[in-house]
């Protein structure tokens, strides 16, 4: 009878511990989706920015590379700060700065004040959800790290599905600055009360997930291990090139369609529905974008990380080709630039499952952090420096190819450097 009673409360345990994990995987796939317009809806308030502003657009561009520059350059001290106070606190804090960053950048009429607000204050918010969720969804499945990163990251990818074409349609008839501020309210009340519900597993509770084959196991590296270590650098080059091609296209979207002849009047015909050519690019761009995280992740599991990688990154490339050889052909635009993001977007999932695997999940948060740095590094080559080389050169062209010698690249070092050393790594 006691058995019997031992084993009724281990499975009742089990079972609760496995409903917990995934309402936590819905509550951050919720508050990623709350804190993705500022970075994915960018490109829609350019032109109001370089009017209110008197600015240049390589010089308004500076505004996104300063929020991903803080998203990822302080995400190892958040990563930290949540680590040592909870995720309730800091992502909570975290939504609500991302949504007073839309709210306050709503009154800024000067480059300075656009930086501040929309720069500083939503990089701040957006680094502390974004790391602080991945890093609480590798604790809660460690025999899932690439499906669950996948997913919270699909949020970020997805978010701005929803918001796209109301964003642009209340940019068109009632500006940009009360479209800031009643998306920006929204945002933060959303992902502040969604916050509020997030906790860690307590000890045991994801015991009986056992961690991938290959995985690091029960060797956990602290930060300052994992730094002197060749092989996290390799993976930090190959994040920074992965990250250029898809902010290049996520930033300069509206400059580089404009140049290739489509413009905010270009209509197409979808599925007997007419619509604008850009926000329905930009829409479809959330779809796929959102879509590979998880589905490269669940490939990941099964066929190995680097072999994902290799197939996903050259994917990349060869769509990009594929775009410029269309480019002035708007149906074209929009369902190519959504097959270039398929092969952009899992590298939200591949790294993190990637590094947690190499590295254990005890500091999984604060060593994400450290590899999510390079994001910056791609934001400062994929905004600003590739608006200059625009601006030097009068074509888009001379970037793209940049972009797609980098992608096919990192796919290769992929295969056939990173797969080889990660397993020495891990073998000794």
């Amino acid at each position: 009878m006691t058995t019997t009673g031992t084993y009724e409360t281990r499975a009742l345990g089990t079972a609760t511990a496995s409903k917990a994990r995934w309402l936590q995987l819905l509550l951050g796939f919720i508050i990623m989706m709350t804190i993705s317009s500022p970075q994915y809806v960018w490109t829609l308030f350019t032109g109001s920015f370089q009017k209110s502003t008197g600015a240049l657009l390589s010089d308004v561009q500076w505004t996104i590379t300063i929020l991903i520059v803080i998203q990822t350059w302080l995400s190892p001290l958040q990563g930290w700060l949540v680590d040592r106070f909870g995720p309730k606190l800091l992502i909570g804090l975290g939504a609500l700065l991302s949504g007073l960053g839309w709210v306050a950048s709503s009154y800024v009429s000067s480059l300075l004040g656009l930086y501040l607000t929309y720069g500083l204050i939503c990089g701040l918010g957006t680094g502390i959800v974004y790391i602080g969720i991945v890093g609480l969804m590798v604790k809660w499945f460690p025999d899932r790290r690439g499906f669950a990163t996948g997913v919270v990251a699909a949020g970020y990818g997805f978010g701005a599905i929803a918001t796209t074409f109301p964003i642009d349609d209340m940019i068109k008839a009632s500006g940009h600055q009360k479209t800031l501020m009643v998306f920006g309210l929204i945002f933060a009340a959303i992902g502040t009360l969604a916050a509020i519900l997030l906790r860690t597993p307590h000890s045991g509770e994801v015991a009986a997930a056992q961690p991938l084959a290959g995985a690091a196991g029960s060797r956990d590296y602290a930060p300052s291990e994992m730094l002197k270590t060749p092989v996290f650098w390799l993976m930090f080059v190959m994040f920074s090139m992965m990250s250029t091609g898809g902010l290049m296209v996520i930033t300069q979207f509206t400059s580089f369609a404009k140049s290739f002849g489509i413009d905010a009047k270009t209509m197409v015909t979808i599925a007997g529905i007419t619509m604008a050519a850009i926000p329905a690019a930009l829409t479809f761009d959330r779809v796929t974008n959102g879509l590979t995280r998880p589905f490269f992740g669940w490939v990941s599991d099964t066929i190995g990380r680097e072999n994902t990688m290799g197939i996903a990154f050259i994917l990349e490339g060869c769509a990009i080709w594929l775009m410029l050889q269309y480019r002035t052909d708007p149906y074209m635009l929009v369902l190519l630039s959504g097959l270039v993001f398929f092969g952009w977007g899992e590298i939200f999932s591949l790294f993190p499952s990637t590094l947690t695997d190499t590295f254990g999940t005890k500091n999984a948060t604060t060593n994400y952090g450290f590899l999510y740095m390079a994001q910056g590094i791609g934001s400062i080559l994929g905004a600003p420096v590739a608006a200059k080389i625009f601006e030097a050169t009068g074509s888009w062209l001379n970037v793209f190819g940049l972009v797609i010698g980098m992608d096919i690249l990192t796919g290769l070092l992929a295969l056939f450097v990173l797969k080889g050393m990660r397993r020495r790594f891990m073998a000794a």
